[in-house]
């Protein structure tokens, strides 16, 4: 016999089911610590890698420019290949994780190499160019599959945006550190060379942790050892390895979206990697202070920290464009830094800050949105359940684009110190300079940014074009 309260519970009508739960705290930490990795390989050279070799080495500074510049060339081709790789991989710890995990950490002991500095002049110029297209080439087999990671341990675009949110805020936290930290390490160490020497120590230990932090947290998830069976709602196993290469990057020219997200993400990146690669020389001639560079990393890189709950309102093409409002306004104005006194210098870095995070969040969103279109379209057309594997051929294809426009700033900036005269030293300090050059550090360091961040808003204009009907 049934009870009254069998009774209403057989009666009654089903609860309505709740809101999807979002990924797991330990995932959105464990993906997020792999920003450690990307942090100090994009921070610690773009800080030290050409006033090294221009203020320690004694290198002319174009070549030292080439120098940062070519292991980046190199990855240009590397990166897709390594996407590729990655989407055909089967392990027992996935298809993506042993490249994090393996990755990183050859990566560690290469950049440790780059500033190890053995020898003095030219002989290590050619060291460090080694070592950092060692460091680079690594960097390669871990951040492709990093990349790719989000549009596959997500559906929906909230939990994506969630992801690479906790991504930008480790971004935040560790360029941050090694921001600070190095520079201070470098002065501990005497300087020079043997100052050079710790730096490369610390950031290889930082690098480290990340990768296995990363490997570690992301263990578990869909597509890696110790995940069920069947994916849990709201993830998704990793899709049949899509057509060739020829084939792949023939549909990813196809979609609007990706191309421009790409075009912008190259010229983005040249507008940070100035930036950084400037402000070394920023704080030693326009500043007169080169304690100051501590301090302006700081201003720059805390923003990450605080306002990317905020930016996370805005959605795709206008949150950008919003952010790198902010980010031109703040580098136009530090070419009044000759007249403005130390606190108004650090708040206007705080301002093209703020809009760096913004930048950073809509591109790094906007790649797994990309990616999951892709799949979804290509499974509409009838391909293999849940779309062609393709996330390691696209992400390759925005790393390489990102790392060219990182390392193309300090080409660039090179060739603006080239230009105006900028005299190089051997000695661990940086020389005296004429009013042309430190003009030509000024310029450099505001107006090109400014200029480089007006034209990735104007190319990312496609990204919210449909693909034609015949893409294939």
């Amino acid at each position: 016999m049934a009870t009254p309260a069998t009774a209403r519970t057989r009666g009654a009508a089903p609860s309505a089911p709740g809101p999807p739960a979002g990924p797991p705290a330990r995932l959105r930490f464990g993906y997020a610590s792999g920003s450690l990795v990307t942090a100090t390989f994009t921070t610690l050279p773009g800080l030290l890698l050409l006033p090294y070799l221009t203020d320690t080495l004694g290198v002319g500074a174009a070549l030292a420019g080439a120098v940062v510049f070519v292991p980046k060339a190199w990855d240009a081709l590397l990166n897709p290949l390594v996407g590729r790789a990655s989407d055909r991989t089967r392990t027992r710890w996935g298809a993506r994780r042993p490249y994090v995990l393996w990755g990183g950490l050859a990566m560690a002991a290469a950049f440790a190499l780059t500033f190890a500095g053995p020898l003095p002049g030219t002989a290590g110029a050619w060291f460090t160019a080694a070592g950092y297209l060692l460091t680079a080439t690594a960097f390669a087999f871990f951040q492709v599959p990093y990349v790719a990671m989000p549009a596959e341990l997500a559906d929906r675009d909230e939990d994506r945006m969630r992801l690479v949110g906790g991504r930008v805020a480790v971004i935040g936290v560790a360029a941050l550190v090694t921001g600070a930290a190095a520079p201070a390490l470098i002065d501990a160490g005497g300087g020079g060379l043997a100052g050079h020497r710790w730096a490369g120590v610390f950031g290889a230990v930082v690098i480290a942790l990340g990768a296995l932090w990363v490997f570690a947290g992301t263990a578990g998830t869909p597509g890696s050892a110790g995940a069920p069976g069947v994916a849990p709602p709201g993830r998704r196993r990793v899709a049949e390895s899509g057509p060739g290469l020829r084939r792949q990057f023939a549909a990813a020219r196809a979609n609007p979206s990706f191309t421009a997200l790409l075009r912008c993400a190259v010229v983005q990146s040249a507008a940070t990697g100035v930036l950084l690669a400037g402000a070394p020389y920023f704080a030693d001639h326009v500043l007169r202070d080169s304690a100051g560079l501590g301090p302006l990393v700081v201003a720059f890189v805390a923003p990450n920290l605080l306002t990317v709950p905020l930016w996370s309102r805005l959605r795709g093409r206008r949150g950008y464009a919003w952010a790198s409002a902010l980010f031109a306004v703040g580098c136009l104005l530090l070419l009044a830094a000759p007249v403005l006194p130390d606190a108004a210098v650090l708040a206007v870095m705080a301002l093209a800050g703020t809009g760096h995070a913004g930048q950073l969040l809509f591109l790094y969103a906007m790649l797994p949105q990309c990616i999951a279109r892709d799949g979804a379209r290509d499974g509409a057309r009838g391909g293999t359940r849940g779309g062609s594997r393709r996330a390691g051929v696209l992400s390759g294809l925005f790393t390489t684009c990102e790392g060219l426009g990182v390392a193309a700033g300090p080409f660039l900036f090179g060739l603006v110190l080239q230009l105006s005269g900028y005299v190089s030293s051997g000695t661990g300090r940086a020389a005296e300079q004429s009013a042309t050059a430190e003009l030509g550090v000024l310029a450099g360091f505001a107006a090109l940014p400014a200029l480089a961040t007006a034209a990735a808003v104007v190319l990312l204009r496609g990204y919210d074009r449909p693909p034609a009907p015949t893409d294939p």
